[in-house]
C-alpha cells in the first residue's frame, strides 16, 4: 500500500524545481479549460503536474472509446462524464490540487459566471462554433483575463509547425493556424499534446510574468 506524500512535502518537491517565488504564483492561479478532449485533459495534466492552484474543468460530455487514443482517459472510465474522469486522473496526480467541475455546456448565457474566477482560461473545443463563441465572448466581456486557445493540430505535418503566437495583449492563439480535423487523417494525439503543451505552457508563462509568446 502506497503512503500519500503530505501536501507541504509535495510543495516542497516542486519548490525544488521551481523555486519558491514562481511555485507560490503557480499555487494561487486559478485556470479554467474549457472542453476536457484532446487538448483540455492534456493541458490539465501538465497544469496539475505543475502544481497550479486550482483548475476549473468545464465539458458536458462522457468518455467514449473514440477518445481513447488521443485524451487522458482510461478503458474503465469509458461512460463517465470527463468533468468526473478527469478529475478522478489529477487527482492522483497531484492529490491537493483544488478542482472545480462543471458538467455542461458553456455558452453565451452562462460563460461569465463559469470563468469570472479565472486568471487565465483556454479553448479546448473541437468545434469551431463553439472556439469562436467562446473566443468572441472572452475577448468583449473579459478583457483583463488571459486566454489560450488552440487552432489547427491535426494530422502528421511537422511536429515544428505548432507554434504559439500572441494576437493581442491578453489573446494568444497556439496550433498551425492551417489544419483541420476534416483533413488527411484527422487527430493524431501526439500533435494534438503538442500544442495543448504549447497551451499549457503559454499560461505558465504568464503566471510567471513571460507575457511574451
Amino acid at each position: 500500500m502506497h503512503t500519500i506524500p503530505t501536501k507541504e512535502h509535495m510543495r516542497q518537491a516542486l519548490v525544488a524545481r521551481h523555486g519558491e517565488t514562481l511555485q507560490s504564483k503557480f499555487e494561487r492561479s486559478v485556470v479554467a479549460i474549457c472542453g476536457l478532449g484532446g487538448l483540455g485533459s492534456n493541458i490539465a495534466i501538465s497544469l496539475a503536474r505543475a502544481g497550479i492552484g486550482k483548475l476549473i474543468l468545464i465539458d458536458f460530455d462522457r468518455v467514449d472509446i473514440s477518445n481513447l487514443h488521443r485524451q487522458q482517459y482510461k478503458v474503465n472510465q469509458i461512460g463517465q462524464y470527463k468533468t468526473d474522469a478527469l478529475a478522478e486522473n489529477l487527482k492522483e496526480i497531484s492529490p491537493y490540487l483544488l478542482i472545480e467541475k462543471h458538467t455542461t455546456r458553456i455558452d453565451e448565457n452562462n460563460f461569465y459566471s463559469l470563468l469570472a474566477d479565472a486568471d487565465i482560461i483556454c479553448e479546448a473545443f473541437d468545434n469551431a462554433e463553439a472556439k469562436a463563441m467562446l473566443v468572441n465572448n472572452v475577448l468583449e466581456n473579459m478583457p483583463e483575463t488571459y486566454l489560450v486557445a488552440a487552432s489547427g493540430m491535426a494530422g502528421l505535418d511537422s511536429a515544428n509547425t505548432i507554434k504559439t503566437r500572441k494576437i493581442t495583449q491578453k489573446f494568444y492563439l497556439c496550433g498551425d493556424g492551417v489544419s483541420d480535423v476534416a483533413d488527411d487523417i484527422g487527430l493524431v494525439s501526439s500533435r494534438v499534446m503538442l500544442c495543448a503543451a504549447h497551451q499549457a505552457h503559454m499560461a505558465l508563462r504568464i503566471l510567471a510574468g513571460e507575457n511574451q509568446a
